[in-house]
């Protein structure tokens, strides 16, 4: 694939509906959760976006901390036109960075694409890394995402077929 140039930056909100078109086909096919509008608007803060020159808006993923020392790479996304370019790798470096900075020791990821998040420095894990405490913690969140790490029955069909991957900060 031909090199594509492209600047990482916060996402804004003018990002978000681009950001929403890109995740669509994968919640089609349960790769991604559904999101509302509304809530990928209250989650601008956690996107990071791949921008072009010329505006478009080539991939986007966000991060999201869910305990003092664990966050979740979530809803990595890159457009068709920048597949195998690097796009993905450097939000996910990006990411991994900003969960450094705000004192994260560990990232976690939810995914089929277990090959990509391994070149990324992900490891396969068979459990979830927190302890029975901790567990009952996150339990009481509202938000899928944690549902999906802490394998609740509730996101089951979402989940069936990921694979659980971790990687040290």
């Amino acid at each position: 694939m031909p090199a594509i140039s492209f600047t990482l930056r916060d996402a804004r909100t003018s990002d978000i509906k681009a950001i929403q078109a890109m995740r669509q086909p994968l919640v089609d096919t349960k790769v991604l959760l559904q999101h509302q509008l509304v809530a990928l608007y209250e989650r601008t803060q956690e996107f990071i976006v791949a921008e072009a020159a010329d505006g478009k808006i080539l991939g986007a993923g966000a991060l999201h901390i869910m305990w003092h020392d664990l966050a979740e790479v979530r809803s990595l996304v890159v457009d068709q036109s920048a597949r195998g370019a690097g796009v993905g790798k450097a939000i996910v470096e990006a990411l991994v960075a900003r969960a450094k900075d705000a004192g994260v020791t560990r990232v976690f990821c939810l995914t089929f694409e277990v090959d990509f998040f391994a070149r990324c420095g992900f490891s396969p894990i068979s459990d979830i890394p927190v302890d029975s405490a901790t567990f009952e913690q996150m339990k009481q969140s509202t938000d899928d995402g944690v549902a999906e790490f802490l394998d609740l029955a509730r996101v089951k069909q979402n989940t069936l077929g990921n694979t659980r991957m971790l990687r040290l900060v």
